[in-house]
């Protein structure tokens, strides 16, 4: 599916915490739905992001309908929506598709990877 090498690895409630909560480094995770077009829209910038920062950052995707809970504590009322953890906190919010956006969230994720 991806051809920037691994695809991206999905994420569920019972999961969240120890893989994203608990990452030592940054995590950006995609919550989405099948149904939502567009979510279809921001699927390859991640997978861009992915193939660009993967050794980095972490990149997950989650679906909303097939794991509910972690979208309700988390507050999400809309979707496409890409959060960034770091530390175990939303270090970074973007709800919808727009323009620019791969841009945007590289810039994020950079700006919060550690030095080596």
């Amino acid at each position: 599916m991806a051809e920037t090498g691994a695809e991206i690895q999905a994420v569920t409630d019972a999961e969240f915490e120890s893989i994203v909560l608990k990452a030592d480094r940054p995590v950006l995770v995609d919550f989405w739905a099948a149904w939502c077009g567009p979510c279809r829209m921001i699927a390859p910038i991640v997978e861009q992001l992915h193939g660009e920062l993967g050794d980095k950052v972490t990149v997950m995707k989650m679906d909303i309908d097939e794991n509910p809970a972690t979208p309700i504590s988390l507050g999400i009322a809309s979707i496409p929506t890409v959060i960034i953890f770091k530390d175990g906190k939303p270090a970074d919010r973007t709800v919808g598709y727009r323009p620019n956006m791969k841009g945007d969230l590289k810039a994020k994720l950079e700006a919060l990877i550690s030095p080596a």
